[in-house]
């Protein structure tokens, strides 16, 4: 049953250099397994072939030539759909709230539906995600509530992490998935790690690590996937290369082929997927999935899409790339677009039921953004909770300072719009 995935991602396994001649004489330096040869020639990276770019659909939603769709039950796909348009109207609003100075911060998933949503559908509950700041849609699919979303953005007391992140930094451990950080790559080896715990414990699960491009050239990237490949760690390694990293493009971040290549380097197995491609995206995934639980191995899927939004509200990116250009992608490459032309073919979706559901979106996504703005704040006092396991013993006299600063100069706070302090 795993024919296949070995065969899908098998595609960046190529033979380099056919100019040098090998002998017969087999090196047998501990470094590598290799033969010796004759000829007095340097690999050129730029003469070789780029790595193809696996699809199943073209930009209309049709299948291309001997491409297969994946088994996907209707209902599933239409539910996609849906996450994927939800997501995307959620995002308009609440860019559109920071900009009105109601959240502080926000980012968008714009022109990358497919790659996030399509991935999520790919995974069992099971699996172990750590995301960086661009994958809410893996967060949607699992189950996590539209109100989950806007008390986290707003910082309510109803958010699961009490209001101590900055927008966008969700949690969710009942779903399975690691808690957003900043600190960009710092997420990738602690997925390794996770994924070493379940292959010493047995557990038939693999971690997932998400990042972009642009994170890839941090050096918590290399490790993770050296110590992954050297521990056969069952990861998946999902880049989204989205073509900037924040104001810097791909042109300036790398002269290779892109993210894919440097798997081979740590011996680990490959794939570049076209990320706009929900079909191809979730074939991939879950044939890599298959790979890494039956070969008890890390596997890297590099997702090609495009960055539509702003890197963040607080980057413009007209700054840096033209109108023209986004707009281009926008309009012919839409994830979300050629999802819903394919299920329009197969009369799985139409125009009436795009209009109302557009509608039921938008009333639920106003009515959860309504919820949580006119919730109070947490408790001040809660700041102390959960640094540690109980409270230390300099924290318990600095809640207590705090506590009595607050009942002397309470009225300078807007303290109403906090939980009461108890």
């Amino acid at each position: 049953m795993f024919r296949p995935a070995a065969r899908l991602l098998g595609s960046c396994t190529r033979q380099i250099s056919t100019k040098v001649t090998r002998t017969s004489e087999r090196a047998d330096h501990p470094g590598s397994s290799t033969v010796f040869t004759d000829d007095l020639v340097f690999i050129n990276p730029r003469e070789e072939l780029p790595v193809p770019t696996y699809r199943v659909t073209d930009r209309s939603g049709n299948v291309k030539g001997k491409a297969k769709l994946p088994d996907i039950p209707d209902d599933k796909l239409v539910e996609m759909y849906r996450k994927m348009a939800l997501l995307s109207k959620m995002d308009k609003i609440l860019l559109q709230s920071q900009r009105q100075g109601r959240i502080s911060f926000y980012m968008t998933c714009s022109g990358e539906e497919a790659a996030v949503v399509g991935s999520a559908a790919a995974l069992e509950m099971v699996d172990t995600v750590f995301t960086q700041y661009r994958e809410v849609g893996v967060y949607l699919w699992r189950g996590f509530t539209l109100d989950n979303v806007m008390n986290q953005c707003f910082a309510t007391h109803k958010d699961n992490t009490k209001g101590r992140q900055m927008p966008i930094h969700y949690s969710a451990k009942h779903l399975n998935i690691q808690t957003v950080s900043s600190t960009l790559a710092t997420q990738v080896p602690n997925a390794v790690g996770y994924a070493y715990s379940n292959r010493i414990s047995g557990r038939d699960a693999v971690s997932v690590a998400f990042f972009g491009e642009g994170a890839a050239s941090e050096g918590d990237v290399h490790a993770a996937m050296n110590m992954a490949a050297t521990l056969s760690c069952p990861t998946l390694f999902i880049c989204r290369n989205n073509g900037y990293a924040i104001s810097t493009s791909t042109k300036d971040q790398y002269v290779g082929d892109g993210i894919v290549v440097r798997a081979v380097g740590y011996g680990i197995r490959c794939i570049r997927i076209d990320g706009n491609d929900v079909f191809a995206v979730y074939a991939g995934v879950k044939a890599a999935r298959a790979l890494a639980l039956e070969h008890s191995c890390p596997v890297l899927i590099e997702l090609m899409t495009y960055r539509v939004g702003h890197h963040s509200t607080s980057d413009d990116s007209t700054a840096y790339r033209s109108i023209d250009e986004v707009n281009y992608w926008d309009r012919e490459d839409s994830p979300v677009g050629r999802l819903a032309q394919h299920l329009i073919t197969k009369g799985l979706w139409s125009t009436d039921l795009e209009e109302s559901y557009a509608k039921e979106c938008r009333k639920e996504i106003m009515t959860s953004f309504a919820r949580a703005e006119s919730e109070r704040s947490p408790n001040p006092l809660w700041v102390f909770d959960d640094v540690y396991d109980s409270l230390s013993d300099h924290l318990v006299e600095q809640r207590r300072e705090m506590r009595e600063h607050l009942e002397k100069y309470g009225e300078n706070y807007s303290l109403d719009k906090y939980m009461p302090v108890e």
